[in-house]
């Protein structure tokens, strides 16, 4: 039997917007016993917007917390008859700066509907990169919702005839396109929980190091819970 820590919540509101940003310490208490099952994860390339590989992770772990669980969906995103685990994948990042292509070298949201919550559990400590959360300048928009996909698309092709194509790398930080207006730290064992319909990205400290090698690269549990 697993004895868990008492895990530590904090939650606060980002930006202008207010949406929730729920952070979790010591959430499982079993961070080794995670590790060991990514190292053996059978992984593929993630397609076109994640920049590396991903192989499944098996979310059954979140039971040990569920009564947490549900009252941080039902009392900060408002979900009270169900959720559900919609994906779940250990994730590490791989690409070098210069491979990304130019949706993945600014802030992007995962799901525009607002029954969508992103998970992001963090296996490692600071030096691997936590995430930060931005809004856009042209719009004032930090979440997209369906009602402003289109308005947000319209001024990301006026951004591209303005400032020409985001420069290649990895972003962080204020520019001309995005401001950012929130950041969270990784840190073994804690668990973040958005809205995935706000604008983020992954926080990578040394791109130089990225690494293929899931015992060497930055590796997490990616998650997305849906509520109703």
């Amino acid at each position: 039997m697993i004895i868990l820590p008492e895990a530590k919540v904090s939650v606060r509101r980002m930006g202008r917007e207010g949406e929730p940003l729920v952070v979790i310490d010591g959430f499982s208490g079993m961070v080794d016993a995670l590790l060991e099952a990514a190292y053996d994860a059978p992984y593929q390339e993630a397609g076109a917007y994640y920049p590396g590989i991903r192989a499944p992770a098996d979310p059954s772990y979140l039971n040990q917390r569920q009564d947490l669980l549900i009252q941080v969906m039902r009392e900060i995103f408002g979900f009270s008859k169900a959720i559900s685990v919609e994906s779940s994948t250990y994730s590490v990042v791989t690409l070098s700066e210069e491979a990304l292509v130019p949706p993945q070298r600014i802030p992007h949201f995962d799901h525009a509907g607002e029954e969508i919550i992103a998970v992001m559990h963090y296996l490692l400590g600071p030096e691997t990169g936590g995430t930060a959360f931005y809004r856009h300048r042209r719009t004032g928009f930090e979440a997209i919702t369906p009602q402003r996909l289109e308005a947000y698309n319209a001024a990301l092709a006026e951004d591209e005839r303005r400032y020409g194509s985001a420069p290649a790398g990895y972003c962080y930080g204020d520019s001309d396109r995005f401001e950012m207006i929130d950041e969270v730290e990784a840190m073994p064992d804690r668990l973040v929980l958005y809205r995935g319909r706000q604008l983020h990205s992954g926080v990578i400290p040394n791109p130089a190091g990225l690494s293929s090698d899931r015992r060497k690269g930055r590796l997490t549990i990616n998650m997305f819970l849906e509520g109703a």
